[in-house]
């Protein structure tokens, strides 16, 4: 058995307010750390908010890392832990911005990066889609990275799946309703045969937008094994994982609110 402690940070996070929402992902980094996690996994889009263009714009967004990354990256570092960090970036040489999860090693250094191939119109239509779909080597496990609707279909899951990929680990903001989750990421697993680990997100932003029972879930074999929402309020969600067998050692989520 390689036991692997695993944190889900299922924040709430405040729209438009990047500084709050930094503030509440290096709090929960600190409370998973305590409670032995050894990944951390935060929500899509979670530093901005989904709606964020339509009150601050993009003028803000910079070319990563940039210092608040920097000084996150040390924060990591001190931790020990790998974290999978959803932080929006912008390419100066290419004039694009892109929806970004920036893998971060215990060490600190960002060890990859996956930007959403899958980006959808509306409110994502400030991000350009990514072109790289490849595995993210995380502490000797072939990880792949999908971002939200990255895993609608299989076209991105099944890529990664052919290039070596032996878990998928997908940061999300994707709540229930008239869109909502309908046996999308269960669907992955039997298309790939390789397990996913969905960190979703809790909070709402305006009245047609309504997060508080979307669903954090760890799926397998095609059925959910692990899942938890936490209504309005951030929590960290742990659970031990079998990187031997890649299944799961826990039955229910660890939760600590924040």
């Amino acid at each position: 058995m390689k036991p692997l402690r695993v944190a889900m940070l299922h924040l709430a996070p405040v729209v438009a307010d990047v500084a709050h929402n930094r503030s509440l992902v290096e709090r929960g980094l600190a409370c998973a750390a305590q409670m032995g996690a050894q990944w951390v996994i935060t929500p899509e889009l979670f530093i901005t908010g989904y709606k964020f263009a339509e009150v601050i714009g993009t003028d803000w967004i910079c070319p990563q890392p940039d210092d608040w990354m920097q000084s996150f990256c040390g924060q990591v570092a001190e931790c020990g832990v790998t974290v999978f960090l959803s932080h929006p970036e912008r390419d100066p040489d290419a004039g694009l911005m892109y929806n970004t999860v920036f893998v971060i090693g215990p060490d600190g250094g960002i060890i990859g990066r996956h930007r959403k191939v899958k980006a959808l119109r509306g409110p994502e239509s400030w991000s350009s889609p990514g072109d790289e779909i490849t595995p993210i080597n995380c502490d000797g496990t072939e990880v792949g990275v999908m971002i939200c609707a990255d895993a609608y279909r299989n076209d991105v899951a099944g890529i990664l799946k052919d290039r070596g990929a032996e878990l998928l680990v997908s940061p999300a903001s994707w709540g229930p309703g008239d869109c909502g989750p309908l046996g999308e990421w269960e669907q992955r697993t039997l298309d790939t045969g390789l397990p996913i680990m969905v960190c979703n997100r809790s909070g709402w932003e305006a009245d047609d937008l309504d997060f508080n029972e979307a669903v954090s879930v760890v799926a397998l074999g095609g059925k959910r094994v692990l899942e938890a929402f936490c209504g309005e309020e951030s929590a960290v969600l742990i659970f031990d994982w079998d990187l031997d067998s890649m299944a799961p050692i826990s039955t229910e989520y660890e939760t600590a609110r924040l």
